[in-house]
């Protein structure tokens, strides 16, 4: 595979353990990106959100405490995606995770057969 791919977590997310694991055990080279601590730009939510082929809406964390305590399953429809991703920038924890990024993807949330397709694992 080309490159490492990078992988976006917080820590204590059991979700992103289990996918570090994953990518351990199929011998996968990675990067790490705490997603709070060094958050994803706007720009690069941007570039990754196109390189997804998917709705940006799949790009916010929507079980996530935060998404609830701002009501943004009733603001985001009325946002611009500028704006949504100027939102998603400004708290790693308002993004999906973990984030798999690519050079010819990018994959919010852990499921294996998506990671596995993208891998070529």
């Amino acid at each position: 595979m080309p490159g490492n791919a990078l992988f976006l977590e917080y820590p204590k997310c059991s979700t992103c353990q289990k996918a570090k694991k994953w990518l351990d055990e199929h011998g996968v080279a990675y990067d790490v990106r705490h997603i709070v601590e060094d958050n994803p730009t706007a720009d690069e939510l941007q570039a990754w959100h196109g390189r997804s082929g998917l709705p940006l809406k799949r790009f916010f964390n929507t079980s996530g405490m935060l998404y609830r305590e701002m009501g943004l399953s009733k603001k985001l429809p009325a946002m611009s995606e500028a704006d949504q991703y100027e939102l998603l920038a400004t708290n790693g924890m308002l993004v999906k995770r973990p984030l798999l990024v690519t050079d010819a993807a990018v994959v919010p949330g852990f499921k294996e057969a998506a990671w596995a397709d993208v891998l070529g694992v």
